[in-house]
């Protein structure tokens, strides 16, 4: 018998063994492999595809971030270093997975991102598509933090879940998006007006306190808070999507004219509303 390579050293040079002597020494190894058959483990493993033919969107949430963004002292109600790595991270995965995803809106430490109908990423099955997800965001959120949080140092490592939903059709697609979009305004007055109170002198207890049940739109104005004049990404979110461009190629015998997409935008706008979805239609496109 000859010799085979079985490892190698630190600076590369090949460790090499008799074969036969390996083979001595894993001889009944080998031959209870020979005997064993476990493909039956195989029948365990849940098939987790999503229904073909449908939007899939996979929602990202912070896992204990109320924490996390105390441990690194982030700025109440809002801080726009938080928020603008959670765009970059988003951005990343549009970039990433750019055959699959074509929309993401973002609010706070959650995320959304739109698969389109055709999507065969990981042959649809949820868990890869949501672990292959999470797992990207997460370590991009973690890579980028200096470059959001230059005087800072990540203290703690951040976690996201995930979920993936099926929705059929455009139109509630569109709702799924509207109902977010709402939940940031809603959850964008309520902190306004609780840290307003905190800065006031009350403690945390007595500012929830203060604001169970009450309208929120009159206490903005009891506690003078000019809401409309906050930033907008407080106010509306982060929409996140592919530019699209006319891209003119040309061949030997003729001329055509192929749509290609551009660069990633991030936008902070009102997606509930007709107006973005006439000007582009190309997005939701079935």
């Amino acid at each position: 018998m000859g010799e085979d390579i079985v490892k190698y050293t630190d600076n590369g040079a090949p460790i090499k063994r008799h074969r036969r002597k390996i083979v001595t020494e894993l001889g009944d190894f080998v031959e209870e492999i020979n005997n064993v058959s476990l493909e039956y483990v195989r029948s365990f493993e849940f098939d987790s595809k999503l229904m073909p033919s449908t939007w899939i969107v996979v929602r990202i949430d912070g896992c204990h971030f109320h924490r996390f963004s105390e441990i690194h002292e982030f700025a109440k109600p809002n801080d726009d270093r938080a928020l603008n790595l959670m765009n970059s991270c988003a951005v990343a995965i549009l970039e990433k997975f750019w055959e699959d995803v074509v929309f993401a809106y973002g609010v706070n430490d959650e995320y959304s991102f739109i698969l389109n109908k055709s999507s065969n990423l990981y042959q649809r099955r949820a868990n890869k598509i949501i672990s292959a997800i999470v797992s990207y965001f997460t370590s991009t959120y973690v890579m980028r933090w200096k470059d959001f949080f230059a005087q800072s140092e990540l203290k703690d490592p951040p976690s996201f879940d995930g979920r993936a939903v099926c929705y059929p059709s455009t139109e509630i697609i569109r709702d799924y998006l509207s109902w977010r979009q709402v939940d940031c305004h809603i959850n964008n007055q309520y902190n306004s007006c609780f840290w307003k109170l905190v800065a006031s002198g009350k403690i945390k207890r007595e500012a929830q306190n203060s604001l169970k049940g009450a309208q929120l739109q009159k206490k903005i104005e009891e506690l003078a808070i000019d809401y409309n004049k906050l930033p907008i990404m407080y106010r509306q979110g982060s929409s996140i999507y592919r530019e699209k461009v006319d891209n003119v190629l040309m061949h030997q015998e003729n001329e055509e004219s192929t749509e290609c997409y551009g660069k990633v935008i991030v936008e902070h706008i009102d997606i509930i509303g007709p107006t973005f979805w006439l000007k582009h239609p190309n997005i939701l496109d079935e």
